[in-house]
């Protein structure tokens, strides 16, 4: 049979463009399809344009509260609008550059819905398209609190949060995950009155739970409201937003906002995406695959990758995950992706970054566990900067010098986790860490101080 294409690529987010541009290199004709705009939900409504705010909220909070120190006596004013135009044009931006990387590489895309309607065949928008193999990447969307759908105004996702009309004078945000947290941030920094609830006993509960404690107190501290242990029940729209009970671990509450935003979760883009005769597997409403066998799903010539083959839910493993597919399938190489060693990020200020283990889960699995634990406040860099909140806290195998996890809570956290990153995939041990030299000053100390004061040779602590 001739085909159209090599590869057909249903997605045009991280994981999409990213596989169809790697195909394209890899000499493969590639089709994108893309149902909205190129770069997906990560460089439209999500990592990008969500980094532009929380960058500006930051300004906001190192006039207001560091300003003085550094001697500046004015008065700031804040446009809302400008902030939240200079976040879409910053994905204007961004969305043009992959435009330009598909004309570079000669990758082929469409503007449609795409739907498989057999192994080797696409329709998009009444016009069939056929390639050798198809690699879905399409995404995720937010989950809906039952019984409060979104609609957009009072009742919003992410998307609608980063767009909002104007600034709402309070927010209730339901869920305190990644997103919660750093849109909690945003808007308590440029004077939104934010109420925070999640679930469970603590925000962010797949991180360490001494960053969970040190993240709450500090946005706290700066007048957000945290509830954990939180049931969200009853919601009612009314004249001023929105009212909703939540059973706390004191009793039933009432909190009422002009706007809520909901953030519990994602659910997969797999709707409409399959003909009836296309049995691709469906677990938990992503598509199930196999990670080491290529990301083949159930129907042979259909593989898929990204956000809707579940979690982690982030744009970085979405890439690898797709690279290493493409790669696969074209045969250039066996490579797969090391789900022991992937960063997680949260935006706030001070930020959150981890890799591996907690110390609990070591623990839990077995490891004799020697902790090395550094503080801004003692490096020379965060003072100068007068952003001294937080740690460098990381999680070694006592007997062998293992890097087991790390886990950091300060300004400059979501850079300074690549290191950790490269060090845990290369097997760098404890002293390897502490012999590596480190420039000075750089908040990059504190990871070689943090590894030495496990070993009880840090010299400023």
């Amino acid at each position: 049979m001739a085909y159209d294409y090599d590869i057909i690529v249903i997605g045009g987010g991280p994981a999409g463009y990213a596989g169809a541009i790697r195909a394209a290199q890899l000499k493969k004709r590639v089709l994108c399809i893309e149902r909205d705009k190129l770069g997906g939900i990560c460089l439209n409504w999500g990592c990008i344009p969500t980094k532009a705010l929380l960058t500006n909220a930051h300004l906001v909070e190192l006039i207001k509260n560091h300003g003085r120190a550094f001697g500046y006596s004015g008065q700031a004013s804040w446009d809302f609008a400008q902030m939240i135009g200079r976040s879409r044009n910053v994905v204007s931006q961004m969305s043009r550059g992959i435009e330009g990387l598909f004309r570079k590489y000669k990758v082929a895309s469409k503007i449609g819905t795409a739907k498989v309607i057999a192994p080797g065949t696409v329709g998009v928008d009444g016009e069939r398209v056929t390639a050798e193999s198809i690699v879905i990447a399409t995404g995720v969307r937010p989950r809906p609190l039952p019984g409060a759908e979104f609609d957009g105004k009072t009742i919003i996702s992410y998307k609608e949060a980063m767009n909002l009309p104007r600034q709402p004078q309070s927010m209730l945000i339901i869920g305190g995950g990644p997103i919660g947290m750093e849109f909690g941030y945003f808007y308590n920094a440029i004077g939104t009155k934010v109420t925070l609830v999640e679930l469970l006993d603590r925000i962010l509960p797949g991180e360490d739970e001494e960053v969970s404690e040190g993240l709450t107190k500090s946005l706290v501290k700066r007048g957000l409201t945290i509830s954990t242990s939180v049931k969200t029940g009853k919601v009612e729209k009314t004249d001023k937003g929105v009212k909703a009970e939540a059973e706390t671990p004191k009793g039933k509450v009432t909190v009422e906002a002009e706007v809520m935003l909901v953030s519990i979760g994602v659910v997969g883009n797999v709707e409409g995406l399959f003909a009836d005769d296309v049995k691709v597997e469906i677990f938990q409403d992503h598509i199930k695959v196999d990670p080491k066998d290529g990301y083949k799903t159930s129907v042979p010539g259909i593989y898929a990758v990204g956000d809707v083959i579940g979690p982690p839910w982030l744009a970085h493993v979405a890439h690898h995950e797709s690279i290493c597919c493409i790669e696969r399938l074209c045969g250039h190489s066996d490579r797969t992706v090391d789900y022991s060693n992937i960063p997680g990020c949260t935006y706030t200020d001070p930020g959150v970054a981890s890799v591996g283990l907690t110390e609990r889960a070591a623990r839990e699995a077995g490891h004799e566990v020697r902790v090395g634990k550094f503080p801004f406040f003692s490096s020379g860099r965060a003072v100068a900067s007068d952003e001294t909140e937080g740690f460098v806290k990381l999680v070694f195998d006592a007997k062998y010098g293992e890097l087991l996890g790390a886990h950091l809570l300060g300004s400059q956290a979501t850079e300074l986790i690549a290191e950790l990153v490269m060090a845990k995939k290369l097997e760098a041990t404890e002293e390897e860490i502490v012999q590596a030299i480190h420039p000075h000053p750089t908040y990059s100390e504190a990871i070689m101080e943090a590894a030495g004061q496990g070993l009880g040779e840090s010299i400023h602590i």
